[in-house]
């Protein structure tokens, strides 16, 4: 669990699920959110990887996860085949790659720290398994505004040069993620993004390759 003032980062629980829903919504109006039984399937695919932020007592923001054998979804993906529709069933516990799939913040809590509680909190659980990575596709949703006159690859590069500032990308970079590349066709009903997404990645500096991970050492057990 990490804890700053009133803000709480902690796992999900089941009694979490139809919250973590109308929150969903309220972030997301125009993206279909997660249904009860994806959410209740990913608590039961991978638990330690599903995090929840409250406020005071109230759900204010989310972070999920897989792991993930990276050679299998280096070229380009969508979020729909990596994350199996959103049930994680393509969850495997001999990868070394966490994938972040999701992460959203209640719209009055941006700007609180709240969202760096909630990386932070996934590279915490990727230390403690001792996981290669963090690897996610972040939504681009400043590029809307430049989508007449640019593809998504350059809006991103100008994101990382200085020249624009993108709500996701800008934030990801400053949480010490590297910047690897876009994707299209990434979330295609995304209509701020275009369907874009950029491929960040965050070393574990912990990481000891001669190691097993944790989900290794589970699966002998």
């Amino acid at each position: 669990m990490i804890q700053s003032k009133n803000l709480i980062v902690r796992h999900t629980h089941a009694e979490d699920i139809p919250k973590l829903i109308k929150l969903q919504k309220r972030v997301y109006p125009e993206i279909p959110p997660w249904t009860r039984a994806k959410l209740a399937n990913q608590l039961d695919v991978f638990p330690a990887g599903q995090l929840t932020a409250e406020c005071d007592g109230e759900v204010v923001g989310c972070a999920s996860s897989l792991v993930v054998l990276w050679d299998d979804w280096a070229d380009a993906h969508s979020w729909k085949e990596i994350t199996a529709a959103g049930t994680f069933d393509n969850h495997d516990p001999e990868g070394r790659t966490l994938y972040g799939a999701e992460v959203f913040v209640a719209p009055e809590m941006r700007g609180s720290g709240l969202g760096h509680l909630l990386y932070e909190g996934r590279r915490t659980l990727c230390r403690e398994m001792n996981l290669k990575r963090i690897i996610a596709c972040g939504r681009l949703p400043g590029y809307h505004r430049y989508a007449d006159e640019m593809d998504g690859e350059m809006y991103a590069k100008r994101v990382l040069w200085g020249d624009f500032h993108d709500p996701v990308l800008s934030f990801q970079l400053r949480e010490g993620f590297r910047y690897c590349g876009v994707v299209e066709d990434y979330i295609p009903e995304d209509t701020e993004s275009h369907g874009y997404a950029s491929i960040i990645v965050w070393l574990n500096p912990d990481y000891k390759p001669r190691k097993p991970t944790q989900l290794e050492q589970e699966e002998v057990l």
